[in-house]
């Protein structure tokens, strides 16, 4: 009889447990859209499946969602992914945890340009870089540096993001001899450029509808959005120029007085898993930010993705991600009052 007990007490217990994991949730702060469909799908759903936790998202723009956690008395979320650089202007704003590298499982295989600070890493990678329509361009013209998009031919075709003009920003002062430390370097180079500017895309959504339609078919572009173009049928070429394409590194950190750290880190577990971050290549043609996961060959073989050590190192321009944070607004400022009036 006290067998009996002891078992139907393992199991109400088990049970409880149970439909306690059901009940809790995780927050994870993230942009709406594809990428929080990304998350879920690659992430989510698989930390669900081995918790029982929900995940719960809150979703909006880079800069929104920093300036209402910096008003919030209390953290929304457990979670937030955010761009490297931005990622700092949390750190620095005291709103990440430092991380605890000795409970992330598979880091001694995250690329050390994903190992971004003490409180934030890697989730994934792409590219800004030169993708064009060939159909629509000049038959002589194939990108093989950034310096061909000064080509005079180009007048009135070309668009970049106007939300973040750190990528082309960059080249120009590489371009001319400087660093992006040293941009002022490359105004004259910049300003050079403006002739072949048709329009500067606002969104996502709005470059995809600029090169789908051909209005500007050379754009300074999103790798990962190139690819999903391709998929839906309109003839984009992707290339790395010789100097190297501009890399971006989308990145997770743990919210400063979560009350959930354990299934925090958890989540990154997962996120970071050889599977996981093969599922998210598979999903989105982005980077892995780990090296031992298996990436099928004919992804492996796209300009953009990245696959060994050798990759990262020669085929990208890594901008400081805390000097590209503390440069954001300076940027801007600049690249709008004299490129885009």
């Amino acid at each position: 009889m006290l067998k009996k007990m002891l078992t139907a007490g393992v199991l109400a217990s088990a049970v409880f447990s149970s439909f306690a994991n059901a009940a809790e949730t995780l927050v994870v702060s993230t942009w709406g859209g594809s990428f929080r469909d990304l998350i879920d799908e690659s992430i989510g759903q698989e930390f669900t499946k081995q918790t029982g936790v929900k995940v719960e998202y809150i979703t909006g723009g880079t800069i929104d969602r920093l300036n209402k956690a910096k008003l919030s008395k209390t953290p929304e979320s457990d979670i937030t992914f955010t761009t490297s650089h931005i990622g700092w202007l949390y750190a620095d704003s005291n709103l990440f945890e430092k991380l605890d590298t000795s409970k992330i499982s598979n880091y001694k295989n995250v690329v050390p340009q994903a190992k971004i600070s003490d409180y934030h890493i890697g989730s994934w990678a792409y590219v800004y870089t030169i993708a064009y329509r060939p159909d629509l361009v000049p038959k002589d013209i194939t990108f093989n540096s950034w310096n061909d998009l000064w080509n005079p031919k180009l007048k009135n075709m070309l668009s970049a993001p106007d939300f973040d003009p750190s990528h082309i920003i960059s080249v120009a002062a590489i371009l001319s001899g400087a660093t992006p430390q040293t941009w002022e370097k490359g105004q004259a180079k910049l300003l050079a450029l403006k002739p072949n500017f048709k329009s500067f895309y606002t969104n996502d959504a709005n470059s995809q509808q600029l090169i789908a339609t051909g209005e500007t078919p050379v754009q300074v572009l999103l790798s990962m959005n190139a690819y999903y173009m391709i998929s839906q049928g309109v003839p984009i070429k992707v290339v790395i120029p010789k100097e190297g394409a501009v890399l971006g590194v989308d990145a997770m950190g743990i919210m400063k007085g979560t009350t959930k750290s354990d299934l925090a880190y958890k989540f990154i577990n997962i996120a970071l898993s050889p599977e996981v971050q093969a599922k998210i290549v598979a999903l989105k043609k982005a980077s892995p930010v780990v090296l031992n996961a298996k990436i099928d060959k004919a992804d492996a073989a796209l300009p953009g993705v990245f696959t060994t050590k050798e990759q990262w190192d020669k085929e990208t321009i890594v901008i400081d991600n805390k000097m590209r944070a503390e440069k954001t607004a300076e940027w801007r400022k600049w690249f709008t009052e004299n490129m885009m009036q």
